[in-house]
């Protein structure tokens, strides 16, 4: 048994034509690489564009795709992590304002406290606010031609307005009130 000595590569077709492949980097001679009588084609516009998408589609691979998704997942990510820090920094922007504004607003009453305590601002609230004199002195006050006292002087009005159509209640108003209660009090009911 003789064993063949061709390679699969170099089996023959016919009396004086071979299959054969030139090896890289050699040349193959002009009957080898063009057929006869056939003349090489020009592919046409929409055959060559074709050929470059499919070049493109061959150029993406399974790695590139998941390439492709790990990065916008770690955009997503990142944008997400981005918005909340920026909302963080708003929110402190925000607390740090407000603290400057309430420590500014402490040390006013501070001040204002610390002025209650000189006793000349206290006789000057006193002359002010309530028209009050020091003993030897003679205090005047200028009423307008409406009655009522021009200038100095504190109107104190309630911050409890009864509502339209009452009056206070007067002190028949709240005796008839108590008749009231003691005809009917509220009994405690104790359980055993």
């Amino acid at each position: 048994m003789a064993r063949d000595t061709r390679s699969p590569r170099s089996t023959s077709t016919g009396p004086g034509r071979s299959t054969r492949r030139p090896r890289a980097g050699t040349r193959a001679s002009a009957s080898e690489t063009q057929p006869e009588a056939t003349a090489p084609l020009q592919p046409s516009v929409g055959e060559s564009a074709r050929a470059s998408l499919l070049s493109l589609g061959a150029r993406i691979t399974g790695r590139a795709l998941v390439l492709v998704a790990v990065f916008v997942l770690l955009g997503l990510s990142y944008a997400s992590s981005l918005r909340i820090y920026l909302d963080q920094q708003h929110q402190l922007a925000v607390a740090e304002q407000q603290i400057s504004d309430r420590t500014a607003r402490i040390a006013e009453l501070e001040a204002e406290l610390d002025r209650w305590d000189d006793p000349a601002y206290v006789r000057a609230q006193a002359r002010d606010r309530l028209g009050w004199v020091v003993p030897g002195e003679t205090g005047y006050r200028v009423i307008g031609e409406d009655g009522e006292p021009i200038g100095g002087g504190v109107t104190i009005e309630s911050e409890q307005q009864l509502p339209a159509g009452e009056h206070d209640p007067m002190w028949w108003d709240r005796l008839w009130g108590s008749i009231r209660t003691a005809d009917a009090p509220v009994r405690k009911v104790t359980t055993r």
